[in-house]
């Protein structure tokens, strides 16, 4: 029976030779992942029904990411929890200080999530490690741990929709573009608990962050996971870093679809989504003169270091409005050592920006960057929920780090051929 590789990875998770959509099934996990602020619900519920060990402390990953540095006293209250809990159960891949990241660039960077994995996390961007070709999903606490103490997930196996990419990539557009693009065309719900399979010609070049882009935002369709079949571009990535086994899978000839989507991705410029949600995405040349506070470039969607790159290529030389707050926050610690060898740092602190240490700080309203009433923000981060960043009355505008630099220092929303 031809499968999706979706389907093919649950159901070598579950011990079955096939899956269907529909079907409930309770696959071994390879990964279950916990934040500051997820984490202490699961280890609570964990206790709750008695549970006194883990069931792999190599496999269960703990990543203080959401408020590091500890914002306040409710936050190193929760830190703390979870340092106490990590200790006593011995957890191998516990994340916290000066070895913290945001979690879902920090967890491929070490090669904790691989090709052919199921991953789940109580965070929403568990999605991203699609990308890899892993089945990766986001769970809540009580799910994580029941994974915990299990090492099962019960899980209903989703339809899949093919996403198919043609055409050529006009300048400037990348993976983001491309995924709020899609989000805008399908809407918020329109991949409700269904599997976004990306594919095409177009993706088959995309370069791995912008493929960690593209599945981190599968979820803002409604997505239960994104994924993209791996080849020699994932196998050069995970080549490097993996210390396990790991393996490719791909989809069938002939394997079932809820829907396929052609987009022609020549006809795509450089996106924005507007407030209040990411799907409400227009062309960046479609908007008028939109003043701003705030860009931030960083997070588990942007804050790579080819993201960095790109922002510094434009911002070189340049300094950004007198009444813009530029925020970069790299992903991960990794990333932030390699930003100071390529002298991207004294770009961006020639440019006026305030260079954060990795943390999702503002991307959930947390810390480092939280906005006041009436203020508008552009972020390469990945929801503009009202209230996203800060107080309800302030605004989040979503882009690419080449539209977030031009923006900084144009004041307004603005297009990267401006800076030229």
């Amino acid at each position: 029976m031809p499968q999706t590789i979706s389907e093919k990875i649950l159901a070598a998770h579950a011990g079955k030779k096939a899956v269907r959509p529909g079907e409930f099934i309770e696959p071994k996990v390879d990964l279950a992942l916990g934040n500051d602020v997820t984490a202490p619900l699961a280890i609570k519920e964990f206790r709750q029904v008695g549970a006194k060990k883990v069931f792999d402390r190599k496999k269960v990953a703990l990543v203080m990411d959401h408020f590091t540095p500890n914002k306040d006293i409710n936050s190193a209250e929760q830190v703390k929890f979870v340092r106490e809990f990590a200790h006593g159960q011995k957890i191998v891949n516990y994340f916290e200080g000066s070895n913290v990241g945001v979690e879902h660039a920090l967890l491929p960077e070490k090669g904790l999530v691989l090709p052919g994995d199921l991953v789940i996390g109580a965070d929403s961007h568990t999605c991203t490690y699609g990308a890899l070709g892993a089945f990766a999903t986001g769970v809540g606490s009580t799910d994580l741990a029941a994974a915990m103490i299990t090492g099962r997930l019960w899980i209903k196996v989703p339809a899949t929709i093919k996403f198919v990419y043609k055409g050529k990539l006009q300048k400037w557009v990348g993976g983001k573009d491309l995924i709020l693009y899609t989000i805008g065309r399908i809407g918020v719900d329109g991949a409700l608990y269904q599997s976004m399979e990306f594919t095409g010609p177009v993706i088959e070049k995309l370069p791995m962050p912008d493929r960690f882009t593209m599945a981190n935002m599968a979820i803002e369709a409604g997505g239960k996971n994104g994924i993209i079949a791996p080849d020699k571009i994932t196998s050069d990535y995970v080549s490097k870093r993996a210390a396990r086994k790991y393996k490719f899978y791909s989809s069938d000839i002939g394997a079932e679809y809820a829907d396929v989507i052609e987009i022609d991705c020549s006809k795509i410029t450089p996106q924005v989504s507007l407030p209040f949600l990411p799907s409400n995405a227009k062309a960046v040349t479609d908007l008028g003169s939109i003043a701003i506070d705030q860009v931030v470039i960083g997070s588990c969607t942007n804050g790579r270091i080819e993201d960095l790159r790109l922002a510094a290529r434009l911002l070189k030389g340049k300094k950004a409005n007198p009444r813009v707050r530029l925020l970069i926050i790299p992903a991960t610690p990794l990333i932030y050592t390699q930003m100071v060898k390529e002298g991207l740092i004294d770009i961006f602190l020639a440019a006026g920006a305030i260079v954060s240490p990795p943390t999702c700080g503002p991307c959930l309203g947390g810390h480092m960057g939280i906005l006041a009433a009436g203020e508008r923000c552009v972020a390469t981060t990945n929801r503009n929920f009202v209230g996203r960043m800060g107080h309800v009355k302030s605004e989040v505008y979503l882009a690419s780090p080449a539209v977030a630099a031009a923006s900084a220092v144009k004041g307004r929303i603005a297009h990267p051929e401006e800076l030229k």
